[in-house]
């Protein structure tokens, strides 16, 4: 259409082209398009005169600040137009946010609207919250309220910290709420299970760098919980140097699974199979399966072994304890 007008207009080119194949009237066609007929007129008698087309109006505010916009987006390509309209303004630009938004989009710089989905789903190949793969017991300590509701005594809060590598429940906590100190009651009762297995406290063991500073031994992994973004419960974690917190990623339950997945069977191969009235029955049966799981039932992820076996160090996670019977040579 561009050869028959002439060259790049505006719609009104276009329109009248389309005018003008279909052999229509002024007046009908503008009742169909529904433009003024006055408005089409003056439209007519402009491009008849060869008068130039109107625009592009002058933009100073943007030009003003167009360079300031373009180095602080090409410096931070993650920001959004903003950020950028802050740098802007400290600059001594005063610009509005839509203007600088305007300005990016012209200039190909603006982030495009599934920037930060995009960007989670490169994420979510990374690797997970804890870097480096576990290789022994108590290195990961995973951690998660669940609730559930008892037959006549209200619903209640079960937490408790779960050794990623062997699989092993450490003592629960069972509180009505589900707070920054429930968070830490929890792993002071894993501190001081740990004490009591292995003999000794769990900084004993943590090593020191070249300035002296305590490694941390144990990482603990939670979710994005408030209480777990507390102030609190932070400052719980530094004041034990043998304790790092790593929080996984938003809207990624996945990766604190396996802790979810110890809560599921909690609930249904012993809760949800009992009348449990009150509390005292909750934490009854809930501390006899922590026994059960942890003594008796196999896992199949460590190859069908006893979680505390693994966690103590007699059974290999990757090879079957299955009992086998020795065949001695004949006489």
């Amino acid at each position: 259409m561009e050869e028959v007008r002439g060259g790049q207009a505006g719609p009104f080119e276009d329109l009248e082209v389309i005018r003008v194949e279909a052999g229509m009237p002024t007046t009908r066609f503008c009742s169909l398009v529904g433009v003024p007929e006055r408005s089409w007129r003056c439209w007519q008698a402009r491009a008849r005169a060869g008068t130039p087309v109107k625009g592009p109006w002058p933009r100073p505010v943007r030009e003003g600040a167009r360079e300031a916009a373009r180095r602080h987006a090409l410096a931070h390509p993650a920001w959004g137009h903003r950020k950028v309209w802050a740098m802007v303004r400290h600059d001594g630009h005063r610009v509005s946010q839509a203007t600088v938004l305007r300005l990016l989009r012209d200039e190909g710089l603006i982030l495009p609207a599934a920037y930060q989905r995009e960007r989670r789903q490169l994420a979510q190949r990374r690797k997970a919250a804890f870097a480096t793969e576990p290789t022994g017991p108590n290195q990961v300590w995973q951690l998660d309220f669940s609730e559930f509701e008892t037959t006549t005594g209200g619903t209640w809060r079960i937490a408790g910290c779960r050794d990623y590598w062997s699989k092993y429940e450490h003592p629960w906590h069972v509180s009505p709420t589900a707070n920054q100190h429930d968070a830490i009651a929890a792993i002071e009762a894993a501190l001081a299970d740990y004490e009591t297995m292995f003999g000794g406290p769990l900084i004993d063991t943590c090593s020191r760098d070249a300035d002296g500073s305590v490694i941390p031994a144990v990482t603990i992994v939670t979710d994005n919980g408030g209480p777990f973004r507390s102030f609190r419960f932070e400052a719980f974690i530094i004041a034990h140097p043998e304790l790092r917190h790593v929080r996984t990623r938003v809207k990624t339950p996945g990766q604190n699974g396996s802790r979810e997945r110890g809560l599921q069977s909690l609930k249904y191969e012993r809760l949800y199979l009992e009348e449990v009235d009150d509390v005292l029955a909750l934490v009854a049966h809930a501390d006899d399966y922590r026994t059960e799981y942890n003594t008796v039932r196999p896992h199949e992820a460590i190859a069908w072994n006893r979680p505390v076996e693994v966690h103590l160090g007699y059974a290999d996670p990757l090879i079957p304890n299955f009992p086998e019977t020795q065949n001695l040579p004949a006489a």
